[in-house]
């Protein structure tokens, strides 16, 4: 379960939350609205449980981004807006 992201709008950072029921392979990336990646916060084998990661996106400018939790051949999306 990907959770939204907290607060939202966010400037300069936000938590972005997800829960496993399972122990999966997790990756967690954030694209802007190209669909560009601009940032890969989780990359690896996770056991049960609920996890919260921290995003510093202080570099980045404002606008719509979009976060994905792929687990297994499960992929799951949302949206965040970061306002400078």
């Amino acid at each position: 379960e990907l959770m939204q992201n907290y607060p939202n709008p966010f400037n300069p950072a936000t938590t972005i939350t997800f829960i496993l029921p399972e122990k999966s392979n997790v990756i967690l990336k954030v694209f802007n609205s190209l669909g560009e990646e601009v940032a890969e916060l989780v990359n690896g084998n996770l056991d049960v449980g609920t996890y919260s990661q921290n995003f510093d996106a202080s570099k980045l400018p404002s606008g719509i981004y979009v976060y994905t939790l792929q687990t297994g051949d499960q992929l799951i999306s949302k949206k965040m807006t970061l306002i400078k």
